[in-house]
């Protein structure tokens, strides 16, 4: 990057708008390259957050706001923004500050809608922003080691890949039935908020072919009235103990005697409330607030378990299958099937598997974090992101990203053709002007 970068009028100067646990997570690369990298504001209604990523990055209170329009309507004083409000408020401050001429880092998914989605990217092209969604598993390195084996030619040419996203049945409990994506005209639905990670995967795998037609199917299981314990109350907190025990979907368990009591304080426990995660505050939130409520007493609408078939412009396939009732969280499987050979992996494992159909050598490619410092989740991803936007930012080299407007858009559009497609029970065909019928 040479010398220039150490200068102190070089930094890249940011913007948080959303100050929890995605935004408070990307903001710690002020700590891995703090002559590179600055966040000089924060915007976050809640207190709590904005005051933690206030001493994080050394924020004067006249630089903190409740409110990112407070900062939208001033002149533009920083490089770039970084947006993680919850999903249904990514679509209003990504345009705000685009119009007033910020790049911006976008938490996925883009928007909400199919529209929404659109628009942000007119909106940022038409401003010559540059916009970066955080499809973060882009930059794990079990990822890239399978996009490296793909583009080497080593097992021939894509056929099929077949990819599952077990999502963990208490994390779908915390996320899809009591929390925040419980209910998709209140956020979205669950494939979008759970899946468009994966469905970005199988469209980069795939190259420049072209998904064109999407079927799916899914349904709302257990997590209803009708599944309730007999004597269950509509609290953990005061559910009979004998109904509670054997419930694996209880709050006290979850955030409780596997949260505060067992020393963890992160996530999810930090969602609860708006104060510090101790056992006073997170008992208070579990007596009032939403994460306490039975499961099966809930208004939640999203799918616990969907299916996707896709198929691609010279007919190759491939299938996403998402599901809640896992013990594993998020350990992501996949097969690459091709011409030549085959790739196997799930997410965990310390190698890559290829198998070679023209040897018969099977080859285990070693996988190790990039990065083990304050932005090691997702193996290190978190930090490549940041470290790609950054760098793209300020070498203004825009091809750093892999996650950019038109790519991202592409595969959102499969995300939203499949919901159409399990809404209207039918095939929906993605047509060369990305349009459906």
């Amino acid at each position: 990057m040479g010398n220039k970068m150490t200068s102190q009028v070089e930094k890249t100067k940011a913007i948080v708008v959303g100050a929890g646990q995605r935004g408070f997570g990307y903001a710690h690369f002020q700590q891995c390259k703090p002559e590179e990298f600055q966040v000089i504001a924060v915007a976050d209604p809640k207190e709590y957050q904005r005051r933690q990523l206030q001493r994080l990055c050394d924020i004067p209170d006249d630089m903190a706001f409740e409110d990112w329009r407070e900062i939208a309507e001033r002149g533009k004083f920083a490089d770039c923004v970084v947006i993680c409000t919850l999903d249904q408020h990514h679509k209003d401050p990504a345009i705000a500050f685009a119009r007033r001429g910020y790049h911006i880092l976008l938490e996925k998914p883009m928007a909400t809608n199919e529209e929404d989605c659109r628009e942000i990217v007119r909106v940022c092209k038409e401003n010559n922003v540059f916009l970066t969604v955080c499809h973060v598993l882009r930059y794990t390195p079990w990822v890239k080691k399978i996009t490296e084996i793909i583009d080497s030619g080593a097992i021939g040419k894509v056929v099929n890949i077949q990819h599952l996203e077990p999502v963990g049945y208490w994390h779908f409990a915390h996320s899809f039935v009591r929390g925040n994506w419980h209910k998709e005209s209140e956020s979205s639905f669950s494939l979008l908020a759970k899946c468009c990670h994966d469905l970005d995967l199988i469209c980069h795998w795939m190259g420049p072919r072209k998904c064109h037609s999407v079927a799916s199917f899914g349904h709302l299981s257990h997590f209803s009235q009708k599944n309730k314990p007999k004597n269950a109350a509509s609290r953990c907190l005061d559910c009979p103990r004998e109904v509670e025990s054997q419930c694996p979907y209880s709050a006290v368990k979850i955030y409780i005697e596997n949260g505060v009591k067992s020393f963890n304080k992160g996530w999810p426990v930090s969602v609860l409330t708006s104060g510090p995660p101790d056992i006073e505050n997170v008992t208070e939130a579990l007596r009032t607030g939403p994460y306490g409520r039975c499961v099966y007493d809930l208004d939640n609408d999203v799918m616990s378990q969907q299916v996707v078939n896709m198929q691609f412009s010279d007919g190759a396939t491939a299938s996403l299958s998402m599901i809640a009732f896992t013990g594993s969280v998020c350990t992501r499987e996949v097969n690459v099937f091709g011409t030549k050979g085959e790739i196997r992996y799930k997410d965990g494992q310390p190698c890559v598997l290829q198998v070679d159909f023209v040897t018969g050598q099977r080859y285990h490619h070693k996988l190790e974090s990039e990065h083990k410092g304050p932005l090691s989740g997702h193996g290190g991803a978190d930090y490549c992101l940041m470290e790609h936007f950054q760098q793209a930012l300020y070498e203004k080299d825009f091809s750093k990203i892999q996650t950019g407007a038109e790519e991202t858009l592409a595969s959102h559009l499969v995300t939203f053709a499949a919901e159409k497609a399990r809404k209207e029970n039918r095939v929906v065909t993605i047509n060369e002007d990305m349009s459906f019928s």
